[in-house]
């Protein structure tokens, strides 16, 4: 076993990541960001090395910086978690290359195989296991899809080689459609995965996502450990996942499951990872490998009782896998809810700060969390908007929508708007609560005046909005007939303490009084702002453009989603303060029309 490992990543995988090691006797390295200094997973490390910037392509992101801060610390091990740079064939070569120190993960030329789709489709195709009829070969004009589109008909999804969850995918409805999504779909894989190469596939309606955790170790044994599903999605993004999945009978479920083995037999897969696959009508198709952990180990952790994270480090170290395929046995039911900094109500908006004034997990049986933040943090919102992970373990699954109702109930978080009342929503909710949801429930069923009354009734607030009023709480204990109440009082807007005087004798203004804006702009007219805190993608007009209301002025990444910001009204464009890489905060100026 290694004597120490560095944690490639930040937050609760990192931390997740870290406890494993703590348990295997091993010494952990956490490496962060200027905007992680203070983070938990620093905290919980046995030493930390800053890696640069907030911007996650000059820390985090850094190949060098990385590996020197292993090679400063001793390391004899690398674990990526999820994300960053987990699923990187490039940096996983490099530290293969590194001598005493050991990639933990899957080989580089196995990452690159199946992180490249085209190229995991060819493997599947050789394992027979069935795939979404498709291209096998990169497109690069749009008489392509043209062509694919009079073969097998609309609706088509184009997809970036190396993407996943829905980045880097686009779908064309109509023949109108195809220069436009053709051209969007190369520019997230440029930006997400250094890689404009996209495929094609029919784009199945209403599937069900359903996906095979599997290990397998460098002495020939693979093993599957059952599945999950995670059809509750918003723009291919997964919300809640559970196991076993409501929409499979146990025939079902066995082929899949040795499909999955087949198919990462095939590419001679080592380590963790996850095969996807979309059930519609019966059928399962390949979708794809995720070559690492996935952000919803835990409910196949719960299931089965088995440790991915340590079997993780124990394959990398050499070891063979000490149980069959036979051993494995699925008890009961889970689910993981995505605790997220966003507001549901507001089109799952991300946060653009705050302060955990209360932070109070759920406990009791079958009740789990993974987390990184402790109260009194302050929201880091350079990166994903996932501050923790709510797991629950029950006999059944309607003993575990019982018990992850109790938990959410009991979860307590101020100063940060989190999705908590979305998921006591969806927990609620008659078409999840009979397993009969698809991929496009969230986007293209669900009221959404539904969520707005979850959070209007169970959300909390961010704190220190600027657009909230002035509160004053204050607390009392008081007693009436003889049973004792704790009593909270708020005054809203109380009178203005002066303080400093100017020379006038009036109120000096506070030095935060002034906005305080990444972006600029000198002229009169319209401001068009970003809506979000993100990065500038791409730029579609120029000074001088004449634009019509519903015009895309310029594409925002944020949360790993493209966001077309549009004119709502007509005008000729007088000033553009950004440019594309640049990264801009809720309430900055992009665009003026006048």
């Amino acid at each position: 076993m290694f004597r120490k490992v560095l944690v490639a990543n930040r937050g609760e995988i990192a931390i997740r990541v870290m406890r494993a090691c703590e348990e295997l006797n091993v010494g952990t390295v956490a490496v962060y960001s200027d905007a992680d200094k203070d983070a938990g997973h620093v905290r919980y490390a046995d030493e930390a090395y800053n890696v640069g910037p907030a911007r996650a392509a000059d820390s985090y992101l850094d190949h060098d910086a990385v590996i020197e801060a292993a090679r400063k610390a001793d390391a004899d091990a690398i674990h990526p978690g999820y994300g960053f740079l987990a699923e990187n064939a490039e940096f996983a070569q490099r530290v293969e290359q590194e001598e005493g120190i050991t990639w933990v993960g899957p080989s580089s030329d196995a990452m690159e195989s199946l992180g490249e789709k085209t190229k995991a489709r060819s493997i599947m195709q050789k394992a027979d296991v069935p795939i979404v009829p498709g291209t096998t070969d990169p497109v690069t004009e749009p008489e392509q899809v043209e062509e694919f589109g009079e073969k097998h008909g609309y609706p088509i999804a184009i997809k970036a080689e190396g993407g996943g969850g829905g980045r880097g995918m686009k779908v064309v409805r109509d023949e109108s459609e195809i220069e436009e999504q053709l051209e969007s779909a190369r520019r997230e894989g440029e930006a997400y995965f250094d890689n404009d190469s996209v495929y094609l596939e029919r784009y199945l309606e209403k599937p069900r996502h359903i996906e095979v955790q599997i290990l397998a170790d460098e002495h020939d044994n693979v093993r599957h450990l059952g599945e999950r599903d995670c059809s509750l999605q918003r723009r291919h993004q997964k919300v809640i996942e559970e196991g076993p999945s409501p929409a499979l009978s146990d025939e079902l479920r066995e082929e899949i499951g040795e499909a999955a083995r087949r198919g990462v037999a095939e590419a001679e897969y080592t380590n963790a990872g996850t095969v996807e696959f979309l059930v519609e009508d019966g059928e399962f198709y390949f979708l794809e490998v995720n070559t690492r952990i996935q952000v919803e180990h835990t409910v196949t952790e719960e299931l089965t009782g088995i440790d991915i994270v340590k079997w993780q480090l124990r394959v990398a170290a050499g070891e063979e896998l000490s149980f069959e395929q036979d051993d494995v046995d699925l008890e009961g039911h889970a689910m993981e809810f995505r605790i997220n900094a966003e507001n549901a109500a507001d089109d799952f908006a991300p946060a653009s700060g705050g302060t955990l004034t209360t932070y109070d997990p759920p406990g009791g049986i079958g009740v789990r969390v993974d987390d990184a933040l402790r109260q009194g943090d302050e929201l880091v919102t350079d990166y994903d908007s996932m501050i923790a992970k709510l797991i629950v373990h029950a006999s059944d699954r309607d003993e575990c929508i019982s018990r992850s109702l109790r938990a959410l109930r009991e979860y307590d978080i101020e100063g940060v708007t989190t999705i908590i009342s979305f998921h006591r929503l969806m927990l609620t909710d008659e078409t999840f609560n009979e397993g009969t949801h698809s991929t496009k429930y969230l986007d293209q069923e669900l009221d959404e005046a539904r969520i707005e009354n979850a959070q209007q009734q169970w959300g909390t607030q961010p704190s220190g909005s600027a657009d909230e009023e002035e509160t004053v709480s204050r607390e009392f204990t008081v007693e009436v007939n003889g049973k004792r109440f704790d009593v909270d009082l708020e005054e809203h807007d109380p009178p203005t303490i002066a303080t400093e005087q100017d020379s006038s004798g009036g109120l000096a203004e506070r030095p935060d009084a002034a906005e305080d804006s990444s972006t600029t702009t000198s002229g009169a007219g319209e401001v068009i702002e970003a809506e979000m805190q993100g990065t500038i993608l791409d730029v579609n007009v120029d000074e001088g453009d004449e634009v019509g209301a519903g015009d895309v002025v310029c594409v925002l990444e944020a949360m790993k989603m493209e966001n077309d910001i549009v004119a709502e009204t007509g005008g000729t464009v007088s000033e553009v303060p950004i440019e594309a890489g640049q990264n801009v905060d809720t309430g900055d100026p992009l665009v003026v029309l006048e």
